[in-house]
């Protein structure tokens, strides 16, 4: 009875040395996905700024790079391979344009928490 006590007390003594970092090395995987992820709908969105002269409005956002816009006959997509995909926290990315700073359009993921603003994990992944 004594060697199962032993062993139940490292097993839990490696548990609480172990998993820490294994958690953390999840929500740094799934960090480096969702800027994976934006990365690729930014090249996108430059091909199809190529093609069509400009960028696509907040509405139809993303859509825009599978789905022909009208009878548009510049329209080369879809700019993607597969479907929007939604961000490592089942949460829609966010397409805006104009974007803010400035810029022509922003490409937004809400991070783990799935709400504007944040720290760490919880922080919002932008283009």
């Amino acid at each position: 009875m004594l060697e199962l006590l032993v062993v139940v007390l490292i097993i839990g003594l490696l548990t609480g040395i172990v998993a820490p970092r294994f958690l953390g090395t999840i929500g740094r995987s799934e960090v480096t996905t969702a800027s994976a992820q934006i990365d690729s709908f930014v090249k996108a969105l430059e091909a199809y700024r190529l093609d069509m002269g400009r960028f696509p409005d907040t509405d139809p956002g993303l859509n825009a790079l599978n789905i022909a816009p009208g009878n548009d006959p510049r329209w080369r997509g879809p700019y993607l391979k597969k479907g929007i995909p939604l961000d490592p926290w089942g949460t829609p990315y966010q397409y805006r344009s104009p974007g803010s700073n400035g810029r022509d359009y922003d490409v937004i993921s809400f991070g783990r928490d799935r709400a504007p603003g944040g720290v760490g994990d919880d922080a919002d992944l932008t283009n």
